[in-house]
């Protein structure tokens, strides 16, 4: 095609935009297999997102800014542990479908926001807050300890509601001590035989 007595080739323009989409869908897809080999490894996932808030920590301590970032991660931080603490049919709005008796059906706690979605999402968020602290723009001058004096009334006030209305519905979020089924024990052979006088 001529346009103004030169060529522009249409199938360049093409060519180019499908490998860009064949190497997005191609990083997308060996992301998704990152994390998909990552949902059984709970400890090591963990410790990888202890490393990178460990790494946002000394950055904002280095820099002594950006405190409004931190603030900000803060804030978002008890809204992802709220739903990470709540079940997910709430029983002030739907009713008691918990347990409440010992005679009642056992129902398992299911969270709102599963522990693999709380982990990914506060991974990325401090992923995100540590890129901004590059950028001078969001560096924001603030008086920091009363932020974090908000912050922490902000926490415990929110941490107490959490807390009574786990007392109130009897749940608890949290599977370690709990006793677990693990069927009927089968006897021995010694156990099962019994000797005669």
């Amino acid at each position: 095609m001529n346009v103004g007595g030169g060529t522009v080739a249409g199938g360049d323009v093409s060519s180019t935009s499908s490998a860009v989409s064949q190497w997005t869908f191609t990083l997308s897809q060996r992301y998704q297999h990152l994390l998909d080999k990552s949902t059984p490894q709970v400890l090591h996932r963990w410790i990888f997102f202890a490393v990178i808030a460990f790494i946002y920590v000394i950055r904002v301590f280095m820099v002594q800014g950006f405190y409004i970032i931190t603030y900000a991660l803060g804030i978002y931080i008890i809204q992802l542990l709220i739903a990470f603490l709540s079940p997910q049919v709430d029983p002030e709005v739907e009713g008691p479908t918990l347990p409440t008796r010992g005679s009642d059906e056992f129902r398992p706690f299911v969270r709102r926001l599963p522990e693999f979605k709380f982990w990914y999402s506060l991974t990325k968020a401090v992923c995100i807050a540590f890129v901004l602290t590059f950028f001078s723009a969001f560096d924001v001058p603030v008086f920091w300890p009363i932020l974090l004096f908000y912050w922490l009334v902000l926490f415990v006030s929110t941490m107490k509601r959490q807390i009574m209305h786990m007392v109130k519905y009897k749940y608890v979020p949290f599977t370690f001590g709990k006793q677990r089924y693990t069927g009927k024990k089968v006897p021995s052979a010694d156990e099962g035989s019994v000797s005669k006088p």
